[in-house]
């Protein structure tokens, strides 16, 4: 026997030496094993966690330690981890790995805002840029509720109804933030919220050249969303229907043009009135959703906003998956052959 060493026990079928005296605890010690995260057996007799520092390790004694893991194959395993690393996606230069936007607006209070955001998975929120109320300058603020150093704030440019009013605006957020990745916003008029695309491609140019990363919200005009990647934005973002209107994708036709032919991130903006149309738009191969009225207008915003982050993420990986062919005529699943 090696004096050094006396204690020789069996543990997990393995043989081991240690030095005496020797306690259960003593022995996940040298384990290197959490003791809140194993179950010890010895001699066939479960050691309760309670008695683990009162409990001597003798020689000869027979040791199994076990913990939980995950059903399935190794295999399984590190597929599932590497269809996640690969799923993350760049935006100007950042990586993420949510594909749900969501916006800041429209909600009762900044306590319901920060739990939506929360329960969404979100990780880059929209930002409007208004001016300070100085008859309450101590007024709670956004960043009280939703910490711009854990979600990335995208300010837009909401309201603005011309090229020269977007670029002020934003220079302006530039300033007060230092925000470079904005998302511009031109509007055509009141009553649909459509982007004026000449006012927008202007806007755009200016903004590209100042050094701003863009994300611009466009039609669904392939030919303009083209233009705009031209000129240098860092991804297009086609309305589904009008702003705040939950009617849904209106032309899967052009956002799979549009999807097809850019090479920057495609992420639909405006229109999504529930979980379904977010799926949809991910199916369709889009990189992302931006949303606001649809979880802030929902009768429980915070189920909705969960909601809405399974569907982009079930969305993604039917898209990836790749879908069946639609077919004209049915297609038995079971096989005909061994029919009785």
């Amino acid at each position: 026997m090696d004096a050094n060493f006396p204690l020789k026990v069996t543990v997990n079928g393995e043989a081991h030496r240690f030095d005496a005296p020797l306690s259960v605890a003593g022995l996940l010690e040298r384990l290197a094993l959490d003791r809140r995260k194993v179950a010890i057996e010895r001699n066939l007799v479960v050691v309760p966690r309670s008695a683990y520092d009162d409990t001597m390790v003798a020689d000869g004694d027979q040791l199994e330690i076990v913990h939980f893991i995950g059903g399935g194959t190794d295999e399984a395993v590190n597929r599932a981890v590497t269809v996640e690393e690969k799923d993350d996606f760049d935006i100007a230069g950042r990586r993420f790995t949510s594909r749900l936007l969501v916006g800041t607006g429209k909600y009762r209070n900044f306590e319901e805002t920060a739990a939506a955001i929360e329960a969404s998975g979100a990780e880059i929120v929209t930002v409007a840029v208004r001016r300070v109320n100085l008859s309450d300058a101590s007024s709670p603020r956004l960043v009280d509720y939703v910490n711009p150093k854990k979600y990335t704030y995208l300010p837009n440019t909401a309201g603005c109804y011309t090229a020269d009013e977007a670029v002020r605006t934003l220079r302006l957020a530039r300033e007060a933030g230092g925000w470079e990745m904005v998302k511009l916003e031109v509007l055509g008029d009141k009553k649909t919220l459509y982007p004026d695309m000449l006012e927008t491609l202007a806007a755009a140019e200016t903004l590209v050249k100042e050094g701003f990363q863009v994300l611009a919200y466009c039609s669904d005009d392939p030919v303009m969303a083209k233009r705009l990647e031209a000129i240098g934005c860092a991804a297009i973002m086609p309305l589904a229907a009008p702003i705040g209107s939950g009617l849904g994708i209106q032309n899967r036709v052009n956002l799979c043009l549009i999807n097809e032919q850019s090479r920057v991130p495609v992420l639909v903006d405006a229109g999504v009135g529930t979980a379904s149309d977010a799926a949809i738009a991910m199916e369709l191969g889009c990189d992302g959703v931006l949303m606001n009225t649809a979880i802030a207008e929902a009768k429980d915003p915070l189920r909705m906003a969960y909601a809405m982050r399974l569907a982009v993420e079930s969305g993604r990986l039917a898209y990836l998956a790749g879908r069946m062919p639609k077919k004209r005529y049915a297609d038995p699943s079971s096989p005909l052959g061994g029919l009785i």
